[in-house]
């Protein structure tokens, strides 16, 4: 067999699915076997290479065993002369397979050859040549001196930057997302010559593997080459981004382990003594960017705050001297107490910090601390005109920027239950009843390893094992996961959340009436269906004077803001240009005829008269369902209707 083509893969299963395609595309007159290899992968890989490619021999792991190990599962099977290590992120041209093996058969020093790797914006890739990491290039990769002086023979050797990426060269290493490594490369002198003992040390779960491996190929008497007449296309970076602290701690723990093993005597030191600074610095780093990451909403906030404070101030004291207490101390002491304030209220966690609530009970807060402390300093007691009208546009600019920014309450409502089947379809009924449901529930894992279903689409999907979740939850970028109690022990649902108290979720357990979801500061209702159906549960609907004056005060508000969503929707804001879209109705809104949220009437439904609903320019629900089911959403909205109802249904529709 001319070529053995081994691919590991890890939860990319689009990118694989593009790898193969160009992989088989580029084996044609060439007798090559395709192997992959899949770690465990949790977004429907292995299913995919099943049926969609049923020639590839796939070996499907139950855990994940790093690149190396999963390499070496499949060099054992190989039966190519010339292998080749592809990465599943990769799109190979249509001669890169005939090009390599062409060049090993017409080099016969050659041990492995890799071609030019590029980026996905086209620009070359550096890691397509490499040299061994001495004291010396170390230092000039780590200082950034590799990066300022490209050209220079003595700071661009680790990826010999000073050669044209258009020159055929020897190198001291090659990339392992794309090397073809001669089989007899691999084998010892003496051993059968189909026998593969040269394998990929385990000990490197990521990062590092590759370079082990070049610098023993190198140490057994052959010689790598890089061929930039062909090329290839890496989507790197997908499994670990390069700022994270674990990409800082794999690439130099690696490149730790890999000058421990092969260098010796006082450049060992050196290297090592290197590589530990260089941890240190980039670990730094990362948890600063993380750190400034966490303040800035809070950050944003004080300098609202000081600014609305400072501005109500100029405007009042427009025609005479400002007292410079209210911009060194007043405005000052306010943003710190709206900080402190949404500090106390949980406003700054995950998920938390688009509530509507928050910077209302700030405002309020800030002004009565304010209040508060004039009665102590009357030097600070300027003018109830500067503290009213400065908590108001704080609370109301604090409340733009949380509906305008929409990333964290996106994640934040995407929800994975774990517990069985049979939980799951109810829990997805019950969020499908209720008109402005508390989270989106998109998949559930289930804890029997049950294998999905295509067709079953009675639920929500089955989107993995449990083994997976962390996997998982990354995947379907869920912001929260719902416990089952009784499916799981205790110890168990306890251990599950110390593994993912990295990732930015909350954990809530579904109640023992299956009617409610727990979380750490409140209670989701998720359906009343015993009063749904009843005529008397008509009688605990909101007034007509508090839904009146709902509409009335957002109809006026937006009409006010019209402006500024104008502005707003100038520069792609999706929201913004939605809300302005329906200013025109909004006349109609404030003489009654219409409400904020109601039903659609560009459809043929119109809900039960008895529920007292009119056209609203957000619908509770969408027209295309049954009347049996708009009938039901319609009747909890009236049970449950209320401010914050009619806030969730606004920004639901918003979303879509």
């Amino acid at each position: 067999m001319d070529l053995t083509v081994v691919i590991v893969n890890y939860n990319v299963c689009e990118f694989l699915k593009q790898a193969l395609t160009s992989v088989t595309k580029a084996s044609e007159g060439l007798d090559t076997e395709i192997i992959v290899v899949d770690n465990n992968s949790a977004d429907r890989s292995v299913q995919m290479v099943r049926d969609l490619f049923p020639s590839v021999k796939l070996i499907a792991n139950s855990d994940n065993r790093g690149f190396g190990a999963a390499n070496n599962q499949a060099l054992r099977v190989a039966e190519g002369r010339n292998l080749l290590l592809l990465n599943p992120d990769t799109i190979v041209q249509e001669d890169t397979l005939r090009t390599l093996s062409d060049f090993l058969d017409q080099n016969p020093q050659a041990g492995a050859v890799g071609c030019k790797i590029l980026n996905p914006d086209g620009s070359f890739a550096l890691e397509s040549r490499r040299s061994f990491p001495t004291p010396a290039i170390a230092l000039a990769r780590m200082t950034g001196l590799s990066r300022l002086f490209p050209r220079s023979k003595l700071f661009g050797r680790y990826n010999l930057t000073y050669n044209p990426v258009d020159a055929s060269c020897e190198v001291d290493a090659l990339s392992g997302s794309c090397m073809m490594i001669r089989r007899s490369a691999l084998t010892k002198s003496g051993a059968p010559a189909d026998q593969i003992d040269l394998m990929f040390d385990e000990q490197f779960f990521m990062y590092g593997e590759d370079l082990d491996l070049c610098y023993r190929i190198q140490q057994a008497g052959w010689k790598l080459y890089y061929e930039p007449t062909t090329q290839i296309i890496h989507y790197k970076g997908e499994s670990t981004k390069k700022g994270d602290l674990r990409y800082v701690r794999l690439f130099y723990g690696a490149m730790l382990l890999f000058a421990q093993k092969h260098f010796q005597g006082r450049h060992a030191g050196a290297l090592i003594l290197l590589l530990r600074a260089g941890i240190f610095a980039r670990g730094g780093l990362s948890a600063v960017s993380r750190l400034v990451r966490r303040l800035t909403p809070a950050v944003a906030d004080f300098a609202i705050a000081y600014a609305c404070f400072a501005g109500a101030a100029l405007w009042r004291f427009a025609d005479k001297p400002i007292p410079s207490q209210i911009i060194t101390t007043v405005a000052p002491a306010y943003g710190i107490a709206i900080v402190v304030a949404l500090a106390l209220l949980g406003a700054y966690r995950f998920g938390q910090r688009t509530k509507s609530r928050y910077p209302l009970v700030a405002a309020v807060f800030g002004l009565v601390s304010i209040a508060a402390l004039s009665f102590f300093f009357k030097q600070i007691a300027f003018s109830r005109f500067v503290v009213g009208v400065g908590s108001v546009a704080a609370a109301i600019v604090m409340l733009g920027w949380r509906f305008v920014w929409s990333g964290d309450r996106d994640r934040a409502r995407r929800a994975l239950l774990v517990g069985p089947k049979e939980t799951a379809a109810r829990l997805h009924r019950m969020l499908k009843d209720n008109p402005a449901p508390p989270f989106d529930l998109v998949g559930y894992v289930d804890i029997t390893n049950a294998e999905r279903n295509p067709t079953d689409t009675s639920g929500p999907p089955l989107v993995g094992r449990l083994q997976q979740l962390r996997d998982i939850a990354r995947i379907e970028q869920a912001g929260c996961v719902i416990f089952v109690p009784g499916s799981l022990t205790n110890e168990d649902i306890f251990g599950w959340m110390q593994s993912l108290r990295h990732l930015p979720i909350q954990f809530k357990m579904l109640g023992s009436t299956e009617s409610h979801v727990i979380g750490k500061s409140s209670i989701d209702q998720l359906s009343l269906p015993a009063l749904v159906e009843a005529e008397q549960a008509l009688g605990l609907t909101r007034s007509n004077i508090r839904h009146r004056l709902f509409d009335t005060v957002v109809a006026f508000g937006l009409l006010a803001f019209s402006p500024v969503l104008a502005l707003v929707g100038l520069f792609g804001n999706r929201r913004a240009k939605q809300l302005l879209n329906r200013t025109d109705m909004l006349p109609s809104v404030v003489a009654g005829r219409r409400s904020i949220v109601g039903f659609d009437e560009t459809t043929s439904y119109r809900p039960p008269k008895r529920l007292g609903i009119k056209p609203g320019l957000f619908a509770v629900a969408e027209g295309t369902e049954s009347e049996r089911e708009l009938d039901r959403r319609y009747g909890f909205y009236a049970i449950r209707q209320s401010a914050g109802i009619d806030w969730a249904i606004m920004r639901r529709r918003l979303s879509e």
